[in-house]
């Protein structure tokens, strides 16, 4: 809870902060990597930098927690903070590194701001930084005793059992713990991250979803290859060192299973949105449906290019044919084939069971526009969960 002081302080300067916020954020990043190389080399995506998207993620996160602090003195933003809390614990974030964050990030504030940051402005957004920074350090330290591991050490080597080219630009990498011990548990629909080294010898993390079921003795992802002219960005680093370098029997480091958006333990109807590599998620909720012999009805819902570039597309519709009562609907925007829709996700002549919870993966356009859908056929706000690949900029654009 922030202080009354620091509440009425943070209201009042909310406004400037937020319109220097990506300033601020850009000084920060500067600040840091310069300070800390070893960061932006074996730590933050290269990539999502150089294109501005995790200053924009940031800069969304830090304006909305201390926007609901203001607007909601007796609570905290839980979901926002799990789901930072679940990349951050997928890393190796400690503690210590939040002090790193807190020196440059005031350095930036100060520098930006002048002679507007006072004491009284500085003690209260100090004030809402460490309530930030320190309910994710409580999230994080019970993530890793959850995983028991230690605060940071989340990583163990795997073995590439098999590669399976889906399509031109996606494989699916089937893995085994190295060391023969029992997989760690997940649940359907977390991901974990992958390190590689690269030949400048940056060792780039990337999250990759699980796509099988949690029951499954081998641990897949599937991999899109990203093109990053076509995304006006660079090659993916990650990606496509993967799609070339990494074969059947090599070693992977891999994290610990982590990710808010999971499968909820319920008899309730069920819809399973997605968009491009966005099924991946999908497909280890709809096996483990399969798996429990889930009764209730499944929607399965899926936008993509064309059937070509549709990954897992065999796997999407043998899942949906085991349960008792499932459908799958598939829109592709090119070359969509008989029984499939042409464009695409429209939910009009698409049946919405009362109580349904849905989840939905995918680019945000799709995703915003299958949330709006869905609540017109009157699902719960409450019940429609997201996950995005990538820095999660809903708040940032919202």
């Amino acid at each position: 809870m922030l202080s009354e002081k620091s509440t009425a302080t943070v209201r009042a300067t909310l406004p400037a902060v937020g319109a220097a916020i990506g300033d601020i954020t850009e000084l920060f990043y500067g600040k840091l990597f310069a300070a800390h190389p070893e960061l932006i080399r074996d730590l933050f995506n290269r990539g999502n930098q150089n294109a501005g998207l995790q200053k924009q993620a940031l800069a969304g996160s830090i304006a909305a927690f201390a926007t609901y602090l203001v607007e909601h003195p007796d609570a905290r933003p839980d979901v926002m903070l799990n789901r930072i809390a679940h990349k951050h614990a997928s890393l190796g974030v400690t503690r210590e590194q939040y002090g790193v964050v807190h020196k440059h990030l005031f350095e930036a504030i100060v520098e930006i701001l002048g002679e507007a940051v006072t004491p009284e402005v500085a003690e209260a957004w100090d004030e809402v930084y460490w309530l930030m920074a320190n309910a994710l350090i409580a999230i994080e330290e019970r993530l890793y005793a959850e995983q028991q591991v230690l605060a940071g050490d989340v990583w163990r080597d795997w073995t590439v059992a098999a590669r399976i080219e889906e399509t031109a630009d996606c494989t699916t990498f089937h893995l085994t713990p190295a060391d023969d011990s029992p997989a760690p548990g997940f649940k359907p629909g977390q991901y974990v991250s992958v390190q590689v080294e690269l030949p400048d010898g940056a060792r780039q993390i990337r999250q990759y979803s699980l796509s099988s079921a949690p029951g499954s003795p081998v641990r897949s992802i599937t991999v899109k290859r990203v093109h990053g002219p076509a995304a006006s960005g660079p090659d993916g680093e990650v990606s496509n060192h993967l799609h070339a370098e990494v074969a059947t029997g090599d070693a992977l480091r891999v994290s610990a299973p982590y990710g808010d958006l999971v499968l909820r333990d319920s008899a309730a109807p069920v819809i399973l949105a997605s968009a491009g590599i966005g099924c991946t998620p999908m497909l280890s909720m709809l096996e483990h449906l399969a798996d429990t012999a889930h009764t209730a009805q499944v929607t399965v819902l899926h936008a993509d290019r064309s059937p070509a570039d549709h990954a897992l597309r065999t796997d999407h519709r043998a899942l949906t044919h085991k349960l008792p009562d499932a459908t799958a609907h598939f829109w592709y925007e090119a070359d969509a084939e008989p029984g499939d829709h042409a464009g695409r996700l429209d939910l009009t002549n698409v049946p919405v069971a009362p109580g349904t919870q849905a989840y939905l993966c995918g680019p945000l356009p799709f995703m915003r526009a299958a949330r709006q859908q869905l609540m017109a056929k009157g699902v719960a706000p409450a019940d429609i969960a997201y996950e995005v690949f990538g820095p999660d900029l809903w708040l940032a654009s919202a």
